[in-house]
């Protein structure tokens, strides 16, 4: 405030010269304070600005990410080692997932006679009418034999029994029709009758062990090395598939079965893992398909095997003697550069990366160990301190209710949506009338399914893709249950179509879920929901157990659950073209506001008005670096000519960007990494 000098003026400071003074104190203040915000947020704002800056010229050289179009995305290196490594390495667990469900099928059997009535010098079909009870609708019993003295009998000649002779369960064993199943786990263990659940209980254990391994191999992988993980859990799954055919009983047999459990899925998801370290962003979505058509490819070639090989010990050998040919992954399966990297095996890793860059003809820029040296410290730094400062595990995502719902919703979906794909597979070979073909076919459903899944989830969506998917699974397996006994051709195709469905659901129920959880606990949260999800598996064998009382009853109960599950799905908010959530508070607003009405849209908002919407956000709306990232993610040019995946190369320029360009999300990488870029096995315990 200033004063003019006069008389007035004068006067009135002379008289209330204190209270101006206090005055003005009270502004320079307000002057000083406002001031230093102001000076305050300039500089955040210019230190924000230089943070990016820093962060953008030291990524583009040193992210791994970046580095790939360097070395290439999807070169001659990456197209040998997936094509002749990783993707014949998904095959073994094909067969060992499935091939116990052709060492058990069950014979027609009945009681053995007791040992005077089957030295008495009868025919075999006498035996069995004196001993067996019959039945018009069912035939002769196969657990119950006549309890009577059979020395009497013979003495007094009687050659066809009395139906109020009294009975009991077969003392001295079981004999079995061989003419059509001559070998089987049924057979030489005796498992009918009161043991007829064993199998189911065998494959409910093969099951266990996935839900053990796939966290015991993944601790192995984060560990000590993608390379050493897969081959003893290569090692591990072929030598216990080797010995189940020496099992002298069930229980060998069951501990053998469990051990081979222990690498599904491992052996599956570790070269999975590579092949997704070894390629750029824009390719992950071609691998992720790849790879699942490789393992239908290896359950479409256990149907031919299993019809070729009825003898259930030489199927164990041949679905595990071919595969220690895969010793020689020794000398040719390198390790993860990424994984290398994140343990500070700097030499290695850029070992790894010339090599990738002389197979693909291209060149490592020349800063880039140094520069690859000093991100790989911050790094570290940054992961020992996010170890330190993470806390709250599934406590933290629950705690808000958006979040909270929304993690039911994803592990109910998931829950329902593993158990009645596996499920179904699992129950393939007791439809129709040729076991053998019915597995091809529930196998071969798959590959349309996959095709199309790929080629319509960056455009419609995932919610829609997932639900419609089990919605109309388990619709067309529920109604299976109204066909006639005798339409065994129909319930075929109505169980084909509920595969088809369920088969593309499947395939996007992972990504999905990766991209609700925010980024701070998506490991967590994916790890709880595939855990829960996981646990469907141990139950969903003895429900297909209720089918031999009647057919269509799993069928039908698989449908209910994933009805169920699809009606929860579409309550989850889209997430295709949608800025993900980072943090916990991210997540809780994601989807806070959504609509029932939104249920009914399919196709969400365009990627152009999508772009429109970012161009006019702020800088200061990049709340992270990983929003930096993501604002970064590959988006890049077209590919190289040798780059290209069969989609690119059979569609238009416009059509390829359009479909191949990710969205920055998850779906291109669906596995966990720390903040080194490592994919993650283990995130939940």
């Amino acid at each position: 405030m200033e004063l003019k000098h006069s008389e007035d003026c004068d006067i009135w400071e002379e008289d209330d010269d204190g209270g101006e003074e206090e005055g003005e104190e009270d502004e320079e203040e307000e002057y000083t304070r406002t001031s230093k915000a102001l000076n305050a947020a300039q500089a955040k704002r210019e230190a924000f600005r230089k943070l990016k800056d820093n962060h953008d010229a030291t990524s583009k050289s040193i992210d791994f990410d970046d580095l790939l179009p360097h070395v290439g995305e999807f070169g001659r290196y990456q197209k040998l080692l997936i094509y002749f490594i990783c993707l014949p390495a998904c095959i073994p667990c094909g067969f060992h997932a499935f091939n116990q469900l052709f060492m058990s099928p069950v014979p027609p059997h009945w009681c053995s006679p007791p040992p005077e009535l089957a030295e008495a010098g009868l025919s075999p079909d006498v035996v069995r009418n004196l001993s067996v009870p019959y039945h018009e609708d069912l035939g002769y019993d196969q657990c119950q034999i006549y309890d009577v003295n059979y020395t009497q009998i013979l003495q007094e000649k009687i050659l066809h029994p009395d139906e109020s002779w009294p009975t009991t369960s077969c003392r001295y064993g079981w004999t079995y029709n061989t003419s059509i199943i001559f070998s089987s786990i049924v057979i030489d263990f005796d498992l009918v009758c009161e043991k007829s659940i064993f199998p189911t209980i065998g494959l409910s254990v093969l099951n266990i062990g996935g839900i053990i391994g796939v966290y015991l191999f993944g601790t192995v992988s984060d560990r000590f090395g993608r390379r050493i993980s897969f081959l003893a859990c290569l090692a591990i799954e072929q030598l216990f598939g080797f010995l189940t055919a020496f099992s002298p009983n069930f229980w060998i047999w069951i501990v053998c079965r469990f051990f081979v459990g222990l690498t599904i899925p491992a052996i599956y998801q570790i070269p999975f893992i590579i092949s997704l370290e070894l390629v750029g962003p824009t390719y992950r979505s071609f691998v992720t398909v790849l790879t699942c058509l490789f393992y239908v490819g290896g359950m479409l070639l256990l149907s031919a095997v299993a019809y070729l090989v009825r003898d259930w010990v030489y199927l164990c050998l041949v679905t595990s003697l071919p595969f220690f040919s895969y010793i020689i992954y020794w000398w040719f399966l390198p390790e993860s550069p990424r994984w290398l990297l994140s343990q500070g095996r700097l030499n290695e890793a850029n070992r790894i990366l010339q090599s990738m860059a002389r197979v693909n003809k291209t060149e490592l820029p020349q800063s880039f160990t140094e520069k690859l040296k000093a991100r790989m410290i911050s790094q570290q730094a940054i992961s020992v301190q996010s170890s330190h400062s993470s806390t709250g595990g599934m406590c933290k995502i629950c705690s808000t209710p958006n979040m909270r719902f929304k993690t039911i919703l994803i592990t109910l979906t998931w829950f329902a949506n593993e158990s009645v794909y596996v499920g179904l597979s699992y129950y393939g070979p007791a439809m129709g009338n040729n076991e053998y073909l019915s597995f091809f076919l529930a196998c071969a459903v798959e590959v349309p399914s996959y095709l199309l899944c790929w080629i319509v989830m960056d455009r419609w969506g995932r919610r829609w893709i997932l639900a419609v998917g089990m919605i109309v699974g388990g619709v067309f397996a529920t109604v299976t249950v109204v066909m006639p006994e005798d339409a065994s051709q129909l319930t075929l195709v109505l169980y084909l179509i509920s595969k088809f469905a369920e088969s593309a659901a499947f395939l996007i129920i992972y990504p999905f879920a990766g991209e609700l959880y925010p980024t701070e606990v998506r490991g967590i949260g994916i790890g709880f929901s595939s855990y829960v999800g996981g646990l469907g598996l141990v139950i969903i064998p003895f429900i297909n157990y209720l089918g031999t009382e009647m057919l269509v009853l799993p069928l039908f109960i698989m449908g209910i659950i994933s009805v169920f599950g699809g009606f929860a799905a579409l309550r989850l908010p889209e997430t295709l073209q949608q800025k993900l959530p980072n943090t916990l508070a991210e997540g809780e607003e994601f989807g806070k506001d959504f609509q029932w009405s939104e249920c009914l849209t399919c196709i969400p908002s365009t990627a152009a008005e999508e772009e429109e919407v970012s161009e006019s956000e702020p800088l200061e709306e990049i709340v992270s670096m990983e929003d930096l990232d993501r604002s970064k993610s590959v988006n890049g040019g077209p590919a190289r000519p040798d780059e290209m995946t069969p989609l690119q190369k059979t569609t238009s320029l416009k059509e390829r960007r359009g479909m191949l360009m990710k969205q920055s999300s998850v779906i291109g990488t669906p596995i966990i990494t720390d903040s080194s870029g490592a994919m993650k096995l283990t995130f939940w315990v």
